[in-house]
């Protein structure tokens, strides 16, 4: 019978094998999805897009399975993997998945601090673009043929999903299907994180930096006193050796 750390063992062997296959995957659904909304492909092509990310689509959940049997605690395992749960359930957010080539990035030899700031501000800003892309292809989808919406061209679906991820809203267009209307609430869900992690992340820049100053002000004071004591010493010295000459010519 496997024991947890065997399992744990073979789980972290099949993520690390699995990783570059389903980025690239990844890649190819969102380049198949972009293809049948931008183009409004129909018949054959668009059968064949489909057949792509239906393909791509079985492919995250056979890996979400084998995940799944592979984790030592395979309930601890399922609450603390709910979004790639989502990634399976919901069509749209399967593109997240390229958000693991941003995780990617930091390679930077910098201190542990500010290559975490990094890795954030990096991954922060692919999830906004991605999560910007992806919503206004879905938004696209779901709002071109309906009747009385305002959103039937990329344009005004990519900047109704900027308006909307930045909390703005104009209301010049708004989606009116229940798909669009379920769209636009992850996009304000992840517009209002999105906010909260550009402010986390400043905030922690500031603090860095005046944390360095300080350090560089401690630092210059520490080296003035010890100065100032080697003046002192040298002072003492001389002193002595003056006092020595006086009692020795006195003598």
């Amino acid at each position: 019978m496997p024991t947890e750390d065997s399992t744990g063992t073979r789980l972290r062997a099949w993520e690390r094998a699995t990783e570059w296959p389903l980025t690239g995957a990844a890649v190819v659904f969102l380049g198949a999805y972009a293809w049948e909304v931008l183009t409004n492909a129909q018949g054959g092509a668009k059968n064949a897009a489909e057949l792509v990310i239906d393909a791509v689509w079985a492919l995250f959940g056979v890996d979400y399975l084998v995940r799944l049997a592979l984790a030592p605690n395979r309930g601890h395992w399922f609450f603390h993997h709910l979004p790639d749960l989502a990634v399976i359930a919901l069509p749209v957010l399967r593109p997240l998945r390229l958000l693991r080539l941003v995780t990617l990035v930091s390679i930077m030899q910098r201190s542990a601090g500010t290559a975490l700031r990094g890795r954030i501000t990096l991954y922060t800003a692919g999830s906004a673009s991605l999560l910007i892309f992806t919503s206004a292809l879905a938004t696209l989808d779901a709002e071109r043929h309906e009747p009385g919406s305002s959103i039937r061209t990329f344009g005004q679906a990519l900047w109704w999903a900027l308006t909307t991820i930045t909390t703005i809203g104009y209301g010049d267009a708004v989606p009116v299907s229940t798909e669009g209307r379920f769209i636009a609430a992850l996009l304000m869900i992840g517009g209002v994180a999105l906010i909260g992690v550009v402010t986390a992340t400043l905030a922690s820049w500031i603090v860095s930096l005046v944390e360095e100053e300080n350090a560089e002000q401690e630092a210059a004071t520490q080296a003035q006193v010890a100065a100032l004591q080697a003046q002192v010493s040298e002072l003492s010295e001389r002193i002595d050796r003056l006092l020595a000459e006086r009692d020795s010519d006195r003598g």
